[in-house]
């Protein structure tokens, strides 16, 4: 009898790109789904150790952990060091709400010079980085499905996609990545 279900990664084994640009499944991380008023921030970025951002398609960075803005109130929170997210926020006495969807989503990281290029063939965004800066992120489309980018280095991107789409989503950017040339 198995005493713990173990959940096999979506992406596990798959890998792509070309000379230009790198396709590499995120490692596991968990995840919450962050809500909660501008009065509240400050106390919730206490307990969870980084700045959360207010101001929009920016980040807020600390050790292996990260958190997105995705609205007025709404962030997704980040972490890949095996830290217990929602025991974190549940510290802060503060109004919020936090989901975790540790299992709903997955990353693909892409990066190399062709990084950008890759993405910009699904998704209807300005990447440059004078627009786009590292740092920068955001809810947007890539082909049919939602993903949250975040560009964590000049030529590296973080994709977070529900795991459901994340073969559509994978096989979107090996496509565009043989594509892309130096």
């Amino acid at each position: 009898m198995v005493d713990q279900a173990i959940r096999k990664l979506p992406l596990a084994g798959r890998h792509g790109g070309s000379a230009a640009v790198r396709l590499t499944p995120a490692a596991p991380a968990s995840r919450i789904a962050l809500r909660a008023p501008a009065g509240s921030v400050a106390a919730l970025s206490a307990a969870l150790g980084l700045d959360i951002p207010t101001k929009p398609k920016t980040s807020g960075r600390s050790g292996g952990r990260s958190a997105l803005w995705l609205g007025p109130d709404e962030w997704l929170v980040i972490d890949e060091t095996g830290a217990d997210l929602m025991a974190s926020a549940a510290a802060a006495s503060a109004l919020h709400s936090a989901t975790d969807v540790s299992h709903r989503n997955t990353a693909i990281i892409v990066s190399g010079p062709g990084a950008e290029a890759t993405l910009s063939a699904g998704c209807p965004q300005d990447l440059s980085l004078e627009v786009f800066p590292v740092g920068a992120c955001s809810r947007t489309l890539f082909g049919k499905v939602e993903i949250v980018l975040c560009r964590v280095e000049e030529d590296t991107f973080r994709a977070e996609v529900w795991r459901s789409f994340s073969d559509y989503a994978f096989g979107l950017l090996a496509e565009a990545a043989a594509d892309t040339t130096l």
